[in-house]
């Protein structure tokens, strides 16, 4: 079964997309900042990181570049989500999925799908 780390500090969108996600046979876990994030992340390697930009504590970008810089985990895929689009503007995330908030949920299962597959394939 693959692992998905949803981290948004919206409680509300964790909780709705754990619920889809695990019926879609994923397996999620959820953390609310960056930093809560990157605890989960040394501790159980995730196949996908959906990630928001705005968070307090620590940031989207900020836990992106944390997990760039490790050899260990660089090469989880992300699928950054975020109202805000200007935040990518002076960095360059080739590698990235970007889904503007608010995102349909047929965009969100194609992103996955297109990056990890199904969660019980």
């Amino acid at each position: 079964m693959k692992t998905i780390l949803v981290v948004d500090d919206e409680y509300d969108i964790v909780e709705i997309l754990q619920d889809i996600l695990e019926g879609e046979g994923y397996r999620v876990i959820g953390a609310t900042d960056g930093r809560q994030g990157l605890e989960i992340v040394a501790k159980d390697r995730p196949d996908l990181i959906l990630l928001d930009l705005m968070m307090p504590i620590m940031g989207g970008l900020d836990m992106l570049d944390r997990l760039r810089a490790s050899a260990e985990h660089n090469s989880i895929p992300v699928v950054l989500m975020s109202a805000a689009q200007t935040a990518l503007d002076s960095r360059q995330y080739d590698d990235l999925v970007f889904l503007a908030k608010p995102f349909q949920l047929e965009n969100l299962m194609d992103a996955i799908m297109e990056t990890i597959g199904p969660g019980n394939g």
